[in-house]
């Protein structure tokens, strides 16, 4: 939602005078039902006005100038939109001398006060009070004092007026409000995707330093086994070259399906240790070090057979779902629970309390959530998370295991 969905705000809309028909908005139903509302209002005083000169003893002659000048300026309300400044200025000149057309100059300073801006209506509102003192003077009303006169129409100016800037005050703070709003979902959306993308980087980092590492070894050692002098040289050679395209191959599938590079700057990590699921049990006993109580249902009895990928991202699931747990829930049980085998493939479920009692809460950007997301899709799998039935919190993976 933006402005130009509001003409009547732009700078454009704020000038005096028409910019053109192509720059006018078409009218809607509520504008015609608006338009019709103020003409009959318009109408209405003027023929009010109209019988209080036939009983001032005006003669007909004048009785008719004021009936087709009040019809025409009550026609020329239709043009209240378009150029709003240039007629209200033009009705309080003919106020002056046609008190029939006092309707519709209230009708103009409010369409004035809606669609321009404070200057131009303070200086026509000024001309409008001016208007009203000479056209006693010109018009005088034998039924009413000049100081009842001056008041009433100083106090339905001033209404008018400061109605208009009301609705002008209201339009301006919703377009605001709704661009605010816009402007937020933008933002909210662009963290998300610099998460998504540093998760994305991080990941192409931890599995290039460890598989890139390995595999490449693996290639150098495999060149060197096609040369080995104390084995059948045909035997030797061709399972050395299956071994050294099955590494390039897997690098190569490897780089695809990362999709991104190492991050410039980045120092030389291929020999730092990486978490496995074998070392889940350290994670876990770590955070009962730190106070918590949890309780770890294990199922896979062979961790070092889990795959190096699968078994970090189910390590980085886990240590993300505690964290998470020790600022949002403390004090509560948190149970993880990881099964599945090869084929099936790996399932691993992070499972708290709903907090107890009262406790300084910890402000979260969610955004580790997000970078667990895009490591599950980007290893093959899947990860839900939100709150449980018992009033807790749940994090769920599932994770393919090849057999």
């Amino acid at each position: 939602m933006t402005r130009t969905e509001y003409p009547w705000l732009l700078p454009s809309a704020m000038s005096a005078g028409s910019r053109g028909k192509a720059a006018r908005p078409r009218r809607t139903v509520r504008d015609w039902a608006v338009d019709t509302v103020t003409f009959l209002f318009a109408v209405l005083l003027g023929l009010t006005a109209l019988d209080t000169s036939e009983n001032a003893g005006n003669s007909d002659l004048v009785v008719f100038a004021d009936l087709l000048i009040g019809a025409a300026a009550c026609c020329a309300l239709w043009w209240r939109r378009r150029a709003p400044l240039g007629l209200a200025i033009t009705l309080v000149v003919v106020c002056v001398v046609s008190p029939v057309s006092g309707g519709t100059l209230l009708v103009s300073l409010f369409s004035l006060a809606v669609h321009r801006p404070f200057k131009p209506v303070g200086i026509v509102g000024t001309l409008a009070f001016a208007a009203a003192a000479v056209q006693y003077a010109v018009r005088p009303d034998p039924g009413m004092s000049f100081v009842t006169a001056a008041v009433t129409s100083v106090l339905l100016i001033l209404l008018a007026l400061g109605w208009g800037m009301l609705v002008r005050a209201r339009r301006q703070l919703v377009v605001a409000l709704r661009e605010r709003a816009v402007r937020a979902e933008s933002e909210a959306d662009l963290r998300a995707e610099h998460a998504q993308r540093l998760a994305r980087e991080a990941i192409a980092r931890e599995m290039h330093d460890v598989l890139a590492h390995r595999l490449t070894l693996l290639s150098v050692h495999a060149g060197a086994l096609e040369f080995r002098p104390d084995a059948p040289p045909a035997e030797v050679a061709r399972a050395a070259g299956v071994i050294r395209d099955s590494a390039h191959e897997a690098l190569q599938d490897l780089r695809e399906i990362i999709g991104v590079l190492r991050t410039p700057g980045d120092g030389d990590s291929a020999d730092r240790p990486q978490p496995t699921l074998a070392t889940l049990d350290a994670l876990v006993a770590e955070s009962r070090e730190a106070g918590m109580k949890v309780t770890l249902d294990n199922r896979i009895t062979d961790p070092a057979g889990v795959p190096a990928a699968t078994g970090r991202t189910v390590y980085r699931i886990a240590q993300e779902a505690l964290t998470n747990a020790r600022k949002h829930a403390p004090g509560t049980e948190v149970t993880v629970a990881v099964r599945g085998g090869p084929g099936p493939g790996l399932t691993v479920d992070v499972d708290n309390a709903a907090p107890i009692g009262e406790f300084e809460k910890v402000p979260g950007s969610g955004q580790g959530l997000i970078g667990l997301t895009e490591r599950a899709t980007l290893t093959g799998g899947r990860l839900e998370h939100g709150a449980a039935d018992h009033g807790g919190f749940r994090v769920r993976a599932w994770l393919p295991w090849p057999s």
